[in-house]
């Protein structure tokens, strides 16, 4: 249950009216709030009592004018965007086929992990042992008598003069034994419209309640302020979870990961959690379907931290003929064994919410292909005949409008579009989307790839030992930091599985968790950790990236049926001259590419060290410091 305190009777009295509005059909109403929108049917009408004291309680804090339950239909879809037209939350693009461009208040624009926590009776559930009362770079815990007072300082009557939409939403494909289901409250049509098209909403995600009452409860909203067409609230955004409660709660934003929460709130945070629970993974991993000249297809899942090319591999065009790459996701898997010991992986989200600069037809044709139709973007710059352009995209036309709605001047060396500037797309509009993209029992996975942005030292690809291995380097992750979240600079941060700002629980049980997936009778995937990132001393990158690494994947798959010859190295193993395929590519380094210099890696040891005896002190597993030390002296 929310645990909303001091709420007083007229709330209470409000709230029944406003589920009368959701659940009577008040015509009336529902044509106030979505203009021309059908009214909610009756068969939508009956809530599970579960979901309807979500609504009603939520009502009774926020106190809404109406109450809407989203049906999911194209006539709420079409006038949900004439509802934000109107508003000015939205602007057509009429250089494309039913797009869109929002602009955000210019200080929401990123997640906010600074001001996003967990809470738990124990501080230790969320927090390893070594940051216990301070600061975390693993999350940040709130104990139950603060998290009750932010969301009293907050959401009372939060709500007042607008709709409460009402989500119900299945993160993966609604029915899979591993999909699970939300309910997402929010006052923000500009969430419930990118929802729509992130995950499965409506009227067969009631159904499937009706069968198994169980949900994540979400509440959302913009709060009060921003500028025209974007209400927020800035100073007081905060992200809560109680994972114990199944519970997220936000407020103050309206963009991305902050609002829409099944995304990285209910898909890794919490998701992360009900893993660990039942015995699954809730990983920050794309998922790729890999099919070989000889027609053999496997799936690999990969987790990079956000903008170092997550999207790109998962709708890669390989260069290597004979090669055919599929997109089941570019962000997040759920992961768990079968019956027969096999590792099996869903894409919980239905879209894409990828990072607009740097994609271009060089880089990523199929996502190019994918986003010119039923798209948002947000953030983006505006071209004078009404379409998108961003940094990386190609050459820059005239007169464009920068991501603040001005007249951009390319000669102030401003971006014309924001960095963490977004698409959101439905995914089945990707030219190379899988035919097993919604399988009900997943794709098996055969590969595991981690890595990050790393100009030196790192190795273009590794290959673990074993499974002990392979989570030390998960655990050992280290990347330059991204415009995704409130970062500046290009610092390298520690970023353990690409997770770093989305664990649930405490990083060290979540690397005993990891480790526990090792048992009789499955067969686990191999672990590999890749860097397209390396540069040479003039800042020059060594490896050409984008479709060129399928040849990499080519090497992954032939060790995964122990086919390629490999080399051991102080870190693990790579490939042998001449196992990789760089037919064509013109003067490769191969040398500098692959060197592993012992400097930079017993400094690197010593990174690894201070962080897990600074951040997760005697919560760190054993086996941790034993491949650390492994490291250490097959460096030396």
């Amino acid at each position: 249950m929310m645990h909303f305190k001091t709420i007083p009777e007229d709330y209470v009295r409000k709230a029944s009216q406003c589920a009368q509005v959701a659940l009577g059909c008040s015509r009336a109403a529902h044509q106030t709030a979505l203009r021309g929108a059908t009214v909610v049917n009756p068969q939508l009408a009956a809530l599970t009592p579960k979901v309807r004291a979500f609504v009603e309680r939520s009502a009774a804090l926020c106190q809404p004018e109406h109450v809407h339950v989203c049906d999911g239909s194209d006539a709420e879809a079409g006038a949900l965007l004439q509802l934000m037209q109107h508003q000015g939350a939205l602007k057509r693009l009429p250089k494309y086929d039913n797009c869109w461009l929002a602009r955000t208040d210019p200080a929401d624009v990123a997640r906010v992990e600074s001001r996003t926590f967990i809470c738990s009776e124990q501080e230790r559930d969320v927090v390893p042992v070594a940051r216990a009362g301070q600061k975390s770079a693993l999350g940040n815990y709130i104990a139950p008598p603060d998290y009750d007072r932010e969301v009293a300082e907050r959401f009372p009557g939060c709500m007042r003069g607008r709709t409460m939409y009402v989500i119900p939403f299945s993160m993966g494909p609604v029915g899979s034994p591993l999909s699970k289901i939300g309910v997402e409250i929010t006052d923000s049509p500009y969430v419930v419209y990118s929802m729509r098209v992130m995950t499965r909403i409506g009227s067969k995600v009631l159904e499937a309640l009706r069968k198994d009452e169980s949900f994540v409860r979400c509440l959302h909203s913009v709060g009060t302020g921003g500028v025209q067409g974007w209400p927020c609230d800035p100073q007081r955004t905060i992200i809560l979870h109680r994972p114990a409660d199944n519970e997220i709660v936000s407020y103050g934003s309206g963009y991305g990961g902050n609002s829409l929460l099944g995304k990285k709130c209910f898909a890794l945070r919490l998701g992360s959690v009900l893993a660990r629970r039942e015995g699954w993974l809730a990983e920050h991993m794309l998922i790729v379907g890999v099919t070989d000249p000889k027609g053999r297809k496997r799936y690999i899942a990969a987790a990079f931290p956000s903008a170092c090319g997550k999207t790109n591999l998962a709708m890669m065009t390989p260069t290597l003929p004979g090669y055919k790459v599929e997109c089941v996701g570019d962000d997040i898997a759920w992961m768990k064994f079968d019956e027969n010991g096999v590792l099996r992986a869903i894409n919980p989200e239905n879209g894409f919410f990828g990072v607009a600069p740097g994609t271009s037809e060089a880089t990523n044709p199929m996502a190019m292909a994918t986003v010119f139709k039923n798209t948002v973007f947000t953030n983006v710059a505006e071209t004078s005949d009404g379409g998108v352009w961003w940094e990386g995209m190609g050459k820059a036309p005239e007169g464009i409008t920068d991501w603040k709605g001005q007249p951009w001047d390319p000669s102030k060396k401003t971006p014309a579009a924001h960095p963490n500037s977004r698409f959101c797309s439905p995914a089945e509009q990707c030219p190379i989307i899988d035919e097993n993209w919604e399988s009900a029992e997943g794709v098996p996975i055969s590969a595991i790839l981690l890595g990050g942005r790393r100009p030196s030292g790192v190795p273009l690809v590794v290959e673990a030992r074993d499974w002990q291995h392979g989570v030390f380097m998960g655990a050992a992750m280290r990347s330059e930091a991204t415009a995704a979240a409130e970062h500046s600079g290009k610092v390298i941060m520690h970023d353990p599985f690409a997770m770093r700002p989305f664990f649930g629980y405490n990083f060290g049980e979540y690397l005993k968790h990891w480790l526990s997936m090792q048992k009789p009778g499955r067969q686990l995937p191999k672990i590999f950790h890749v860097n397209w990132f390396r540069k040479d001393e003039q800042g020059k990158f060594l490896w050409p990236g984008f479709g060129e690494n399928s040849r990499v994947l080519d090497w992954v798959l032939k060790r995964c049926e122990n086919e390629s010859a490999y080399t051991e190295t102080p870190l693990g193993y790579v490939p042998s001259e001449g196992a990789l395929n760089t037919e064509g590519l013109g003067d490769i380094d191969m040398k500098q590419l692959f060197s592993i210099p012992k400097d930079f890696w017993l400094q690197e040891a010593d990174a690894i060290e201070k962080y897990f005896k600074q951040e997760v002190g005697e919560d760190l597993p054993k086996e941790m410091w034993e491949e650390l030390n492994k490291l250490r002296k097959n460096v030396h």
